[in-house]
């Protein structure tokens, strides 16, 4: 487990080194197959403790920043988002009656549940998250903001689960005489 901690904390560190993050109150995704991680077939060995080292290791950081932790369930739960209810409000999402578990929703999803200060399960996030984290191949883009920018990550792997990361910038308007601002994490 300690393992476990330490590529989470480093990866977590990458994606947040990353964010174009308009300030506090933005929306971070994670999904996460704990089945995966511990180097088997997503859906089928969930584990309680590969959930709880990977929280340990990224929500400290995520409420460091002032930013919500939403993770994603697994499609049992048609990827139904655990967030807080602050920021259900915040962003008026909606929420849905269901309890995450083991083999629907996730061992992940249920670490959200008990460590969250008010958990609530909302439908989808409407892809207002900024960044995301995917341990697994849990597929968040449907919960990022538009535009979706891969992260080239140096953090590769938790466990024997791929990692894969992305952040979200504002959509380039206008025409050959429109000039960007440089923003962090971009690459011209």
């Amino acid at each position: 487990m300690d393992s476990i901690f330490r590529q989470a904390s480093a990866a977590i560190d990458e994606l947040l080194a990353n964010v174009f993050a308009r300030g506090r109150n933005d929306m971070i995704i994670i999904g996460c197959s704990t089945s995966e991680v511990g180097g088997h077939l997503i859906g089928s060995h969930s584990s309680e403790s590969i959930a709880s080292a990977i929280m340990d290791a990224v929500l400290p950081q995520i409420r460091e920043r002032g930013l919500y932790l939403a993770v994603q369930c697994c499609e049992h739960l048609n990827r139904a988002v655990v967030v807080e209810r602050e920021c259900m409000e915040r962003y008026d999402l909606t929420q849905v009656w269901v309890r995450p578990q083991l083999h629907a929703g996730g061992a992940f999803a249920m670490q959200a549940m008990s460590r969250f200060d008010d958990p609530v399960i909302v439908e989808d996030v409407h892809m207002r998250a900024s960044a995301g984290m995917d341990i697994g191949g849990t597929f968040i883009g449907m919960h990022l903001r538009p535009v979706v920018v891969p992260i080239h990550s140096v953090n590769k792997y938790i466990g024997q689960a791929r990692v894969t990361m992305a952040r979200s910038r504002p959509k380039y308007v206008g025409g050959p005489r429109a000039a960007y601002d440089n923003m962090p994490g971009s690459v011209h």
